[in-house]
């Protein structure tokens, strides 16, 4: 797919690579299905599948709201901080444990109410928050020290990779990784894997029955709480809402969105080659609309200046 941008005339172009699988095999294709990516934050539906199967969700009471936070990039708006902090205690945890780094909230209005009271930027405001409290919560499940429970080696980060593994069906033994934004490794994929893998999160007969049971709540999950994965005005609500049927749908850094349509056994992967999240949320909504899963015109928008005059236009083109 290509982004394109006008100002009247030509502007700016983001090229796209786009994987639609079953568990079968590639279903649709546009670009690359070897195109190598990092999923980012977009992977997230994957990492939580250890919060459930350990064991740990239900020792700790912990709620769908709360599955869906550790699968999120939440804008930290009041609502997220508070329900994070509310799991964290509950484990017997505080906002001192969490070693993703400080931020401030992606949501606007809640960064200027944070910044008109004085504050700064703070762990509780990092949008992975809900990712690492659940990292935290199997720690304190398997009794472990949660101290660098971000590193590779740690035993949670062990479960976390092998979860990547099974789904993806990549062996990462000896593979080098990077750091994500929020500090935990993060590995390069071929598009096609990526997809396969949120295909397999959204076909339960394939899993023996703690994981099918996992991946059926986290599914059920991700469909009926966008908010509590993303916050107000994002892509994730806007297109789940707007969805004929049940979708998951979760983007990531540097232009990745990863995906599934659980009624149809399909997992989609985009990834915009430049890092644009702007064409790769395009190019998502594009996806939607030749599946029919939303209706068309939420690929294109009306481009306008700071007087509110239209002045271009932004679309997508199949190639």
């Amino acid at each position: 797919m290509r982004v394109v941008l006008t100002r009247d005339v030509f502007e700016s172009e983001h090229l796209i690579d786009v994987v639609v699988s079953s568990i079968d095999g590639v279903t649709s294709l546009w670009g690359r299905e070897d195109a190598p990516i990092i999923p980012r934050s977009a992977i997230k539906s994957i990492q939580v599948i250890p919060l459930l199967r350990t064991g740990a969700a239900d020792a700790f009471a912990v709620t769908d709201t709360e599955v869906a936070l550790g699968a999120a990039s939440h804008s930290a708006e009041p609502d997220h901080v508070a329900a994070v902090a509310a799991w964290l205690a509950r484990i017997g945890r505080s906002e001192a444990d969490l070693e993703c780094g400080p931020d401030r909230p992606i949501h606007e209005e809640s960064a200027d109410a944070m910044l008109a009271a004085g504050g700064s930027d703070h762990p509780r405001y990092n949008c992975c928050t809900g990712k690492h409290t659940g990292f935290l919560t199997i720690a304190a499940h398997l009794g472990l020290d949660h101290h660098g429970y971000i590193d590779r080696g740690h035993p949670v980060q062990q479960l976390i990779t092998e979860a990547v593994e099974e789904f993806t069906g990549v062996d990462l033994a000896g593979v080098s990784n990077g750091r994500d934004g929020c500090g935990i490794p993060t590995f390069s994929f071929p598009a096609e894997r990526l997809s396969h893998a949120m295909a397999r999160l959204v076909t339960p007969e394939l899993h023996e029955d703690v994981t099918a049971a996992a991946t059926t709540r986290i599914v059920a999950t991700l469909t009926a709480n966008p908010w509590w994965v993303s916050g107000t005005g994002r892509p994730e609500v806007t297109l789940t809402e707007a969805a004929s049927e049940p979708l998951i749908i979760k983007g990531g850094a540097e232009g990745v969105v990863m995906g599934a349509l659980p009624d149809r056994g399909l997992g989609f992967v985009v990834k915009s080659r430049d890092g644009s999240r702007r064409g790769a949320d395009a190019a998502a909504a594009c996806l939607l609309e030749q599946l029919d899963v939303v209706a068309h015109g939420h690929s294109r928008t009306v481009v306008t200046n700071k007087a509110g005059t239209a002045v271009g236009e932004q679309y997508v083109e199949l190639t």
